[in-house]
């Protein structure tokens, strides 16, 4: 694949720095389109996660790319990048890091682990015992490690995207409600269509438009991302639009179907997914449809539904949505 060269902000200081970043943005989906076929909603979805600063939680069954496009989205920001693969013997050592002794020296020195890096892969995150989850959550939510009584700040960007199989519960351990409210959005990665799935067969089969990872060079810097974020706080919101995330919030609460409603987080949550988002489409204020996309993946894992709503077949998402519809839309 041909290299684009990374530069830096001030060369672009005699041109609008908003067109250029978008450009970014529109070469970076390209690059991710060029190695994944479909899945463009899931895309959309990571990397407003990534302009919102917050953890996206990855749910899907083996074999649909959800490792791989983790991967190549670290591949094409500019920053340190690590992967934890969790198990049921995993240490909460193994992933913030340990103190060791230097003989040489005669002091410990602290080693760190793979949760210091900007974006952080974690495969499976339900197979590792909840004393280790409970590890990587304190992390994620104070972006800061305590080890020995010293406390470790983690660097910006700083970016968790956990894995999970939804299917397979052996060897497994539930993530707790509390646990997974950490995370900013959860996106079900779902099989591709007919159409998508031939196309994966025919890129195999020809050989070709198949792309290593190590041959892909970054399009986005830590600058850059960091600059899309200040951008994206600054966006303009109508106060009917904080009325309207009020309200789609309220109903978790309200409804007979939902025995656990969302939390005032998750209304932050939302309406930084929905800045997020509409700065990933170029605008520089949001719209109701912009709050209609991503309140699904803000609330499907803060909501716990009652038994009768399970039995009658809702699922987390479908239950959100039908909420939504029933609050009405700013004009």
């Amino acid at each position: 694949m041909e290299e684009t060269k990374l530069e830096p902000a001030a060369a672009h200081d005699d041109a609008p720095r908003a067109e250029y970043l978008q450009e970014r943005i529109r070469l970076l989906k390209e690059r991710i389109a060029s190695v994944i076929v479909g899945q463009r909603q899931t895309v959309d979805l990571l990397l407003t996660a990534i302009l919102a600063d917050g953890h996206v939680l990855l749910e899907g069954v083996p074999g649909v790319a959800k490792t791989l496009l983790a991967k190549l989205t670290a591949r094409l920001i500019d920053v340190d990048f690590s992967r934890i693969q969790f198990t049921p013997d995993l240490m909460p050592s193994d992933v913030l890091g340990t103190s060791v002794l230097n003989m040489k020296e005669g002091v410990f020195e602290f080693h760190r682990g793979p949760v210091f890096a900007n974006l952080i892969l974690v495969d499976e995150i339900n197979r590792a015992p909840a004393k280790t989850q409970s590890a990587l959550f304190e992390v994620m939510e104070e972006r800061q490690a305590t080890v020995d009584g010293v406390t470790y700040p983690m660097e910006e960007p700083y970016l968790v995207i956990a894995t999970q199989n939804p299917v397979e519960q052996e060897g497994t351990y539930k993530l707790p409600e509390a646990q997974l409210d950490r995370f900013l959005l959860k996106v079900t990665v779902d099989y591709p269509s007919a159409d998508e799935e031939l196309e994966i067969l025919r890129r195999h089969q020809e050989r070709h438009d198949l792309v290593k990872l190590t041959d892909i060079a970054p399009v986005l810097t830590r600058a850059d991302v960091q600059e899309l974020r200040r951008r994206t706080d600054s966006l303009y919101v109508e106060p009917s639009l904080l009325n309207y995330i009020v309200q789609i919030v309220r109903q978790t609460r309200l409804s007979k179907a939902v025995y656990l409603g969302a939390s005032p987080r998750a209304s932050v949550g939302l309406l930084r997914a929905s800045k997020a988002y509409a700065c990933l489409q170029g605008r520089d204020f949001v719209t109701p449809e912009d709050v209609k996309f991503v309140a699904p993946y803000v609330l499907q894992h803060r909501i716990v539904l009652t038994a009768e709503a399970e039995m009658e077949g809702w699922s987390d998402v479908k239950a959100v949505r039908r909420l939504i519809d029933k609050v009405e839309v700013p004009q």
